[in-house]
């Protein structure tokens, strides 16, 4: 269980510590409270520590303060504690300050006034009542996840209780690390697991804090390999998550990470249906590898069937024979034949609201109707054309890489 470091430094009695830099990863999870009596940090800390830095046991002067800070932000502590005042420590360096605000890491001062006893004692006693606190919503969600709970009304007794916002429509976003296998082909198997587990943790730390940032937030539930938000139902969702697949593909190194989006769910009760429909989702998103790592349920239907194809080559072969012709290199926008055939699709074929989705005159879109028959070699009223174009274009809206994901 973990507090962040903004939740510590607003605990009942903690009030005269001070945060002088890292006001942007006030987020990080503190594991447990660290006090530094070495020279350095590296081999005694493992991440997520809030290290003390007293200068009682070892003397602090500004090079070793600096080295502190570097080699905790390389290890992946949560925050810096530097206690001052007369005896050892007397005042932080302003370089000190400089480099963690450069890093990003959370500098705290601590009058030595404040003893150490009371502030890992109170630090304590909080991640003790949180990790029960946090357990218990945790089993309530799992309980919802799983369709196994004594009843709905409980269940929605206890999430009240615990201030756990159940009511009103959520998406279920199912995430799982993929390419597992080749991470153990490439390394040794001691140093395939740290690094498996490095990045699990790295992925959970960055999805509790991401959500927590949101509107009413739930946890971040784990099961097994996957990892489940359940986020507030609106309009902008695709384009949140297509921001925190980029934010976390960068952070995965040679693995890769997907996500299935299952379908609004009303209430609660419907978590477990949601999480089934997330499971499919992410399984087609496995197999056909979109490039915004995500697939949503309401789009299954051709999908499932196209996963069913073994040889993903094949699937390509079929977009490219059905979409080449149409693509057009010299243009300044190759695509545009392709996202006026996909407007004129989504409108049944009328043209002029075809060309009032793109923003078009009605003159540039049948120029472009044009086009595509005259480049395809095919007619828009042929009812085949029109349903192998439409399969086409949901395959290539996944995998064509430079276009954005919609909202």
């Amino acid at each position: 269980m973990s507090l962040t470091v903004e939740e510590i430094l607003g605990l009942a009695g903690l009030e005269e510590m001070t945060l002088r830099a890292g006001a942007c990863n006030l987020q990080r999870n503190v594991r447990w409270p660290y006090v530094a009596e070495n020279e350095g940090l590296a081999q005694w800390v493992m991440g997520g520590e809030l290290v003390f830095v007293t200068g009682i046991n070892h003397p602090r002067d500004e090079a070793n303060l600096l080295r502190l800070v570097h080699e905790g932000d390389a290890s992946g502590i949560a925050g810096l504690v530097i206690l001052t005042g007369d005896a050892f420590i007397q005042r932080i360096p302003d370089s000190v300050i400089a480099l963690c605000e450069d890093y990003g890491l959370a500098l705290i001062e601590q009058p030595y006034l404040l003893k150490m006893v009371i502030v890992t004692h109170l630090i304590g006693t909080a991640l003790v009542q949180m990790a029960q606190t946090r357990r218990s919503r945790h089993d309530i969600l799992a309980q919802l996840l799983s369709g196994d709970y004594p009843s709905l009304t409980t269940a929605r007794q206890r999430a009240a209780h615990l201030k756990l916002p159940l009511d009103g429509p959520r998406r279920l976003v199912a995430l799982r690390l993929s390419a597992v296998s080749e991470l153990f082909d490439n390394h040794a198997p001691d140093a395939a697991e740290r690094l498996l587990q490095h990045t699990r943790q790295a992925v959970q730390d960055h999805l509790d804090s991401w959500s927590r940032a949101l509107p009413r937030a739930l946890p971040v539930i784990v099961q097994g390999d996957l990892f489940i938000l359940l986020l507030n139902e609106r309009d902008t969702i695709r384009a949140e998550l297509g921001c925190l697949y980029r934010d976390l593909h960068a952070m995965i190194g040679d693995m890769a990470l997907f996500m299935g989006v299952a379908g609004k769910a009303e209430d609660c009760g419907h978590y477990h249906q949601a999480l089934n429909e997330a499971r499919q989702a992410l399984d087609v998103a496995e197999n056909l590898r979109p490039a915004n790592g995500l697939c949503d349920f309401s789009e299954l239907g051709v999908l499932r069937l196209l996963q069913a194809i073994g040889e993903r080559s094949v699937i390509e072969a079929f977009v490219q024979q059905t979409l080449g012709p149409m693509i057009e290199p010299r243009r300044k926008h190759p695509h545009s034949l392709l996202e006026t055939l996909d407007a004129l699709l989504q409108e049944n074929g009328n043209a002029l609201q075809a060309a009032r989705r793109l923003n078009i005159h009605r003159n540039t879109i049948n120029q472009r109707i044009q086009r595509i028959e005259q480049h395809s070699g095919q007619s828009l009223d042929d009812p085949l054309f029109r349903m192998n174009a439409s399969v086409a274009l949901l395959v290539w809206r996944m995998t064509e890489a430079q276009r954005q994901d919609r909202p």
